[in-house]
């Protein structure tokens, strides 16, 4: 996949519009966990999309930071979509879901320590080796912090990646949204990743509220979001770049504007200089 490539989510409301217009996209993502199965009329489609563009497959259930043992299944049909999609990238979430076999329907945050490292550096071990493959962790949006955490995420990220040789989905949504939530200098918190482990970006918009942010992918991306991805474009350099909405689905000529613009970005960074 070219590093200056902008694509879409895949979903169900534009699966027939996709397919049958092929509008002019670098690449489609979908939730891998959608697709674990062994046929039928989704994973058809999901198919028909990879004859047409490079598919990044993006998951939300490994709870790579769960305490226990983790799922050895879920890794398991994950591996078989990979085999049969062959898939340009893999990324999950620098999070836990999950204990005991019960899986919570959020991605709730780790205390970013060095027994925490430990751990996680471990199950991504695992992830690789099975998949065969370099996986992208993502940072979250997170409503609670911890504590005990001893450093950044950005910091545990990057140490993730020196200990694993994982990769980055950097979501610069979700940066912004727990700097203004919590505090903090989006633009010094995102020099801490180290630019060669960035593999993708991901852009989103974001709900606000009288309480704070909320990452609710139902909305066009904010100018404070577009301008820190244009700094992580002279920063970091062109990345594959994906529009992400989930919620309250547009048009697809909506998700198509939102590419354009970050196309244009990626475009006007590179006129000084890609990495």
């Amino acid at each position: 996949m070219d590093s200056n490539t902008v694509g879409i989510g895949l979903r169900k409301v534009h699966y027939r519009e996709v397919i049958e217009q092929r509008p002019p996209l670098g690449f489609v993502e979908v939730h891998s966990e959608n697709f674990f199965v062994d046929g039928g009329a989704a994973l058809a489609v999901l198919e028909r999309a990879r004859a047409l563009y490079p598919v990044s497959l993006h998951g939300v259930g490994l709870s790579l930071g769960s305490a226990d043992t983790g799922s050895v299944g879920h890794l398991r049909r994950l591996k078989q979509l990979v085999d049969r999609i062959e898939p340009a990238l893999v990324s999950e979430h620098l999070c836990w879901g999950a204990v005991g076999g019960v899986h919570f329907n959020d991605l709730l945050p780790l205390p970013y320590t060095e027994e925490a490292l430990a751990l996680l550096s471990e199950r991504v071990d695992r992830a690789q080796e099975v998949l065969g493959r370099r996986l992208l962790v993502e940072n979250i949006s997170a409503y609670v912090e911890y504590r005990d955490s001893a450093m950044s995420e950005t910091a545990f990220l990057a140490a993730l990646t020196r200990r694993t040789g994982c990769a980055i989905l950097f979501d610069v949504n979700n940066l912004y949204v727990n700097t203004v939530n919590f505090g903090g200098d989006a633009a010094a918190l995102m020099d801490e990743l180290p630019a060669e482990a960035i593999g993708q970006f991901h852009l989103a918009g974001h709900l606000r509220t009288d309480d704070g942010l909320i990452d609710h992918h139902g909305s066009r991306v904010a100018p404070e979001v577009w301008a820190l991805y244009r700094r992580a474009c002279q920063r970091i350099g062109a990345r594959p770049t994906l529009i992400e909405w989930d919620t309250e689905l547009p048009p697809l000529a909506v998700l198509l504007d939102e590419a354009r613009t970050a196309a244009a970005i990626q475009a006007e960074c590179c006129e000084v200089g890609c990495v």
